[in-house]
């Protein structure tokens, strides 16, 4: 099932998602919807608020599609480690045609959970590293917006109001 993507405005979005118990059918059935609605979306990455679920889980194919085993699920997942600097462009799914200078980490460690609830770390560099940042930033209800200065950030927000007042943004 293709959900649709929630945009910037809805109050899930800056709600930390809460943390998942049960391993079950259910979740697995919502990994699979995730990534379905994220490559429908034409996106590397999407976090389970985003489509509305309050839950700390995230889907992440930095190859949109092209190598199968670089699908990860992060389930409750955890930055434990960052080193570098890189600054990079980064939009968002929530924010649609939005895109900002964003500087992050180089390289990333991040401890989660897989769909059996099995503890892993996974590390990862430039655009991994980037994904593992933005997506567990979104399970605590921040928005990649938060890293740009309050001027863009205030432009972007008007434009936002702009499109909502002419119905352009739901």
């Amino acid at each position: 099932m293709i959900y649709p993507i929630v945009k910037y405005g809805d109050p899930v979005l800056e709600k930390p998602g809460t943390t998942i118990t049960e391993f079950d059918d259910e979740l697995k059935q919502l990994v699979a919807d995730m990534f379905e609605s994220m490559y429908a979306a034409q996106g590397v990455g999407l976090a389970a608020p985003q489509i509305g679920i309050s839950k700390r889980i995230a889907v992440i194919d930095t190859t949109f599609k092209e190598d199968p085993k670089a699908k990860l699920v992060l389930v409750n997942p955890e930055i434990i480690k960052k080193e570098g600097k890189q600054s990079g462009n980064e939009g968002c799914l929530s924010l649609p045609d939005f895109r900002e200078t964003v500087a992050r980490a180089k390289t990333v460690t991040v401890r989660a959970q897989d769909l059996h609830g099995k503890w892993f770390e996974h590390t990862g560099e430039d655009l991994l590293a980037r994904a593992f940042l933005h997506e567990t930033e979104h399970l605590q209800g921040k928005l990649y917006i938060s890293h740009i200065s309050a001027l863009k950030r205030d432009l972007m927000k008007r434009k936002i109001r702009k499109l909502m007042r002419a119905g352009e943004w739901a």
